[in-house]
């Protein structure tokens, strides 16, 4: 992978050849999931984001379409299964084209929970279909009584378009700053696909935002758990993993993005921040100029 020239104000993380020169650390693996052993019970939380039945380029490995996606699926999901704890949650990423494919491959295993659906604003519109503007992530559980979720820990900030009183007083929202707190939905639509402006961007072509990653491991993981990402990419999963206080092993077949996690975990011991999580919730999209005053004020009561 060439490394390349960026402008002034592009922020994307690039390898040097100093970086092509490191050890990988001891819980990233340049190997194939697949062909690896994996013990068993040993994961709180797997997050699977395999290639989607699309032609995609990812560096040493161009992933062609599968005649039998399904199965393909079914079989990945399989083979895994056996590492999560039996308290301990997977998530499946794809798009729609594949929906029927992950559900049958979650139930063969686990417990179904719920279809999250998340925006991801970016791409071209097509001339022949609606633009996929959303992916899907499937999240199934071992144990359908005894499994963790945190509702309080992902909970969004908004900005009250309706504000609603009650005795003349704000209810269920801060007259002070015109923001309440809500619930999550499994219809995401507060986060941004990475991209060049972003510290968090690199050149992987399927990033993930580290947002989205929070708010999954926040919900269904506690500090000291063990999240595992077989196709970890850039790294985004073990990265934001490592800033919220898990424990994380991760793997690509690709040595290349295997380097971006460890420089990206380098990073993360200097800023343990996620764009988008402050202050304990989410915060809806276009609104860091509120974040920013808040972190501004705290600053001023801390000096």
């Amino acid at each position: 992978m060439a490394e390349t020239m960026t402008a002034k104000n592009n922020r994307t993380i690039q390898l040097t050849e100093e970086d092509r020169q490191r050890d990988l650390g001891r819980f990233i693996l340049n190997v194939d999931c697949l062909e690896h052993e994996w013990p068993e019970n040993s994961v709180d939380m797997l997050f699977l984001d395999p290639p989607y039945n699309l032609e995609k380029d990812f560096g040493v490995v161009k992933f062609k379409e599968v005649k039998n996606y399904r199965e393909y699926v079914s079989s990945l999901v399989y083979r895994l299964s056996h590492v999560v704890k039996p308290g301990g949650s997977v998530f499946l990423c794809n798009e729609w084209s594949a929906s029927c494919d992950c559900v049958e491959a979650i139930e063969r295993c686990y417990n179904l929970k719920n279809r999250l659906t998340w925006q991801r604003e970016k791409g071209r519109a097509s001339k022949s279909n609606w633009k996929a503007g959303c992916e899907d992530i499937w999240w199934g559980v071992n144990d359908q009584a005894d499994y963790k979720f945190y509702p309080e820990r992902i909970k969004i900030r908004k900005q009250v378009i309706a504000p609603y009183k009650e005795g003349g007083k704000a209810k269920d929202w801060d007259e002070t700053t015109g923001f309440r707190d809500t619930g999550s939905s499994n219809f995401l639509n507060i986060f941004s696909v990475p991209f060049w402006s972003m510290p968090e961007n690199t050149p992987h072509p399927t990033q993930k935002p580290e947002k989205l990653l929070a708010m999954l491991i926040l919900a269904t993981t506690d500090e000291g758990d063990v999240v595992f990402d077989p196709f970890c990419g850039s790294g985004t999963t073990p990265v934001v993993a490592k800033k919220l206080g898990r424990k994380y092993i991760a793997c690509d077949v690709d040595r290349d993005w295997c380097l971006y996690t460890s420089k990206r975990l380098d990073l993360a011991e200097g800023d343990s921040s996620i764009q988008g999580y402050h202050d304990g919730v989410f915060w809806e999209r276009n609104t860091l100029k509120y974040q920013q005053q808040i972190k501004f004020e705290e600053n001023v009561l801390d000096a």
